[in-house]
């Protein structure tokens, strides 16, 4: 069997995060939370649900996700995952879903997969405006600029190890989930969406929920997807 391991950036999520451990499904190796500079009880109430956590000091998605890859990577022979799984740790997200999300890397068909939300059975207000036209915008220049078709830049997905490292993954904050999609077009990674299920998150987006995050976050995509041309 190929071994699975979730990596899940955490700042400020203590009333979901615990949620979110207790929903991933038991096949997966190891569930790494990565606690980002978090102000309140994130850390420990996902280690009192069983996941393995790291600490991030330096604020940003990318960070978060960069420290847990190479925890992953650096685990022995034995131990080392052969797909990594990425999803929020806000209870947006199905854990439950992740073998549907697995399913084309275990049949052979995809080295990374993307949850659509857009193409997904999703509760009305989970998507806000900004995120649907981000989204419709980003996927539309990766068409027009890569020749890739996509739906949704999704948190929820997943990839294999060794096609990740050989990404090179660089973005520390917003453009983490681009950059990926985008250096898999170049280099011609067999990709898939799949529909996944989405839910209004716990609490308030730091990215989508303010004015500056959503400015922000929806510049920073944009210039990723120019960046890598």
């Amino acid at each position: 069997m190929l071994r699975v391991n979730v990596i899940i950036p955490a700042y400020n999520e203590e009333l979901s995060i615990g949620k979110v451990v207790a929903a991933i499904p038991a096949f997966v190796a190891d569930v790494i939370v990565v606690n980002n500079n978090s102000s309140d009880r994130t850390a420990e109430t996902a280690r009192l649900a069983g996941a393995t956590v790291l600490h991030e000091p330096k604020a940003g998605y990318g960070h978060a996700c960069l420290k847990g890859i190479a925890y992953a990577s650096a685990k022995p022979s034995a131990l080392r995952p052969d797909i990594i799984v990425f999803l929020d740790g806000d209870f947006s997200d199905f854990p439950q879903e992740m073998d549907v999300l697995l399913k084309p890397i275990v049949d052979g068909d995809a080295d990374m997969v993307i949850g659509s939300r857009v193409l997904g059975k999703r509760e009305a207000g989970s998507l806000l405006p900004q995120q649907l036209f981000g989204n419709w915008l980003a996927t539309k220049l990766l068409h027009l600029l890569y020749g890739v078709t996509y739906t949704d830049l999704g948190p929820f997905r997943a990839i294999k190890l060794d096609t990740l490292l050989g990404l090179n993954m660089q973005d520390r904050t917003y453009g983490w989930t681009v950059e990926m999609q985008a250096k898999a077009a170049k280099q011609h990674v067999r990709s898939v969406e799949v529909p996944v299920s989405y839910r209004k998150r716990i609490g308030v987006s730091k990215v989508s929920g303010t004015i500056k995050g959503t400015v922000l976050a929806g510049y920073k995509i944009i210039f990723t997807i120019f960046r890598y041309m």
